[in-house]
């Protein structure tokens, strides 16, 4: 299969508002039926509000990413060093565009960002009931570390596994 011959920029303010929708977007068609839509809304408050996503981008521990097919937005890698570990906090690409690499291009982006800062591994999260991404992950060199249990408020858990890549 072809891989989409993408653009990797990063996300600016002004591109705050179009990264919220397109994760709502995302969410939506990836979500229901693993988590209620009461989580899949408080939690696109918590991560995907504008106030949240500005923060994000001033943090110099965190660096924002964008995918563009053309002129298209097609999805996003957040990644930040998370207790002294370099994590893939967020990777989402549009379901139209899913399969054709673009996962992988920013994964590598994020690797080499990893890789440059003395980093052994990258590691990430991702629900346990969430297949298909992590079939994807282990197709990129992903492996189950461990499982988790995550209290995120409001009643709601993040039941994840969590996977690394060593560079």
């Amino acid at each position: 299969m072809n891989s989409l011959n993408i653009q990797i920029r990063p996300v600016t303010p002004p591109d705050v508002p179009a990264i919220s929708a397109l994760a709502r977007e995302i969410w939506q068609a990836t979500y229901p039926g693993i988590i209620t839509q009461e989580q899949i809304d408080f939690m696109l408050e918590q991560r995907y509000g504008h106030e949240r996503l500005n923060d994000d981008l001033e943090d110099s521990n965190k660096w924002l990413d964008q995918a563009f097919f053309g002129d298209r937005r097609v999805g996003f890698a957040f990644s930040e060093i998370y207790r002294g570990e370099f994590k893939l906090d967020k990777l989402y690409i549009h379901p139209d565009v899913q399969r054709q690499g673009v996962g992988g291009q920013l994964i590598a982006h994020v690797a080499a960002r990893a890789k440059a800062g003395g980093y052994p591994c990258v590691i990430l999260a991702v629900n346990k009931r969430n297949e298909k991404a992590i079939n994807s992950y282990k197709k990129y060199g992903f492996v189950v570390r461990e499982a988790i249990v995550d209290d995120i408020g409001r009643g709601y858990v993040m039941d994840d596994f969590v996977m690394e890549n060593k560079l």
